[in-house]
């Protein structure tokens, strides 16, 4: 099928990423945004733009009526939603497909079968893929949470079936715990996904966050290798890699293999990640969820694979199959990301909106910067913080820590607070060089004071 216009349902260094993407495809692009984006990278990127509601995302880029209408107004072919927003849900692709149009990701079908977390769990047992010890179904009330618990063993986690993002989740140590806070974490996950369904998973104390990365084209699946995200706060990325520095190989085979048979049992279409939880004390590796839209730490595995993900997923929408074997795919050097957010790291990472006064954006071989800031743009209140990643690759995972930490040193963004200061000193800790890291790591780093104040 022709794509030749593509609508583009998201905002931000993605939006623009996606633009670029398209462009180098010979397609013209069409860019949705809020009153609070007008003047934003995105919209003077595009070829065409259209305001779509006012700053609040629940009349803008949650709005599914109005970009749907701002498609068929500019005659688009097809519609790219991103991240974030409306990029995993199923009743916006099943909307976008019954318009007549091509949605640039999965089948409605697979995000709405994946997008409960209890259900992955199950193809994932089906595909023959080790999950984490937990309750095989969702939890209505909390004495059949305290049986599972108890059944595995404390401390557990309490998470929501259609969660994400870290949302909706507790720990519990003990029953009293357990008892108090799957309320709570029920109570959130409806406020935040319209479903208050929780699940009981094992907790790893020491887990590594393993994620691969791979491809489908709805007949045939291949991976491009993994990324560690083990560098998290409050559940949040905040800091990738790709490889996974300290992962032996023939872990690495069997995660990887793992993912492609999940994802073949699903005839998985377009781009995907698969999550994993990675014990290194014991060589376990356990399935979290797949996310079925491209992440934001999707450019670590582009520099260390050559594959432009984002120009894979639009060839896939347009039909085309699958222009890589698994052969053809190897690993090449280390690249790291930082995410850089418009937060305070010394008030407690309080956002920071504001007017990047002036901008300088590292360069070099090997440094690469997604972002949406230019000179004199405005960092609006009401979204993700998130503004920027830097990213390095270089031949070494050694070589790369030393050309992120040049980097940094070049990067100013003035007239507002960043997250730059929080990759300077981890750059220099002897545990994040030595990759002696885990999913909790960097909260109990940031609670010994590690940070230097800005």
């Amino acid at each position: 099928m022709t794509i030749d216009r593509l609508l583009v349902a998201s905002r931000g260094e993605i939006a623009v990423r996606i633009i670029r993407a398209a462009r180098e495809l010979g397609i013209r692009t069409i860019q949705v945004y809020s009153q609070a984006d007008a003047d934003s990278l995105a919209v003077r990127l595009a070829d065409q733009a259209v305001e779509i509601g006012p700053p609040a995302a629940a009349r803008s880029y949650l709005n599914i009526e109005a970009i749907l209408s701002a498609a068929q107004k500019t005659g688009a072919d097809a519609v790219h939603p991103g991240y974030g927003f409306l990029a995993e849900n199923a009743d916006f692709a099943e909307a976008v497909e019954t318009t007549g149009l091509v949605f640039v990701g999965p089948a409605p079908a697979t995000i709405r079968l994946l997008g409960d977390k209890i259900t992955a769990r199950e193809i994932a047992a089906k595909a023959g893929v080790a999950t984490v010890p937990g309750s095989t179904g969702r939890m209505d009330d909390p004495q059949s949470a305290c049986a599972v618990a108890e059944d595995i063993g404390f401390p557990v986690l309490i998470k929501a079936t259609a969660g994400g993002g870290g949302r909706g989740i507790r720990i519990a140590n003990d029953r009293t715990e357990l008892e108090r806070l799957a309320p709570q974490a029920s109570t959130e996950a409806r406020a935040a996904f319209g479903d208050g369904g929780i699940y009981i998973e094992k907790l790893i104390p020491r887990a590594r966050h393993i994620e691969v990365q791979v491809l489908g084209d709805g007949q045939r699946v291949v991976h491009c290798f993994e990324r560690e995200c083990s560098l998290q706060r409050r559940r949040q990325k905040v800091w990738e890699e790709a490889p996974a520095a300290t992962l032996p190989e023939d872990v690495r085979q069997k995660l990887c293999d793992a993912a492609v048979a999940l994802a073949q049992s699903i005839r998985y279409r377009s781009a995907g990640t698969l999550e994993f939880l990675y014990d290194d004390e014991t060589g376990d590796f356990y399935f979290l969820e797949m996310n079925t839209r491209i992440q934001v730490e999707h450019p670590v595995t582009e520099l260390v694979t050559g594959i432009d993900l984002v120009r894979e997923m639009i060839r896939i929408a347009r039909g085309e199959p699958l222009r890589l074997r698994q052969g053809d795919i190897s690993l090449a050097g280390h690249a790291i990301e930082c995410r850089i957010n418009a937060e305070d790291p010394a008030n407690g990472f309080m956002p920071a909106p504001g007017v990047v006064d002036d901008l300088i954006i590292p360069g070099g071989p090997g440094v690469r910067f997604d972002t949406m800031l230019y000179p004199g743009c405005t960092i609006p209140p009401f979204y993700d913080s998130l503004i920027g990643k830097l990213i390095v690759w270089d031949d070494s995972r050694a070589s790369a820590l030393h050309r992120l930490e040049r980097a940094l040193g070049e990067l100013d963004v003035s007239g507002v607070k960043t997250t730059k200061s929080l990759h300077q000193a981890l750059v220099l800790d002897d545990d994040v060089r030595n990759a002696n890291v885990h999913t909790r790591f960097l909260e109990q780093w940031l609670e010994r004071d590690r940070l230097p104040p800005t």
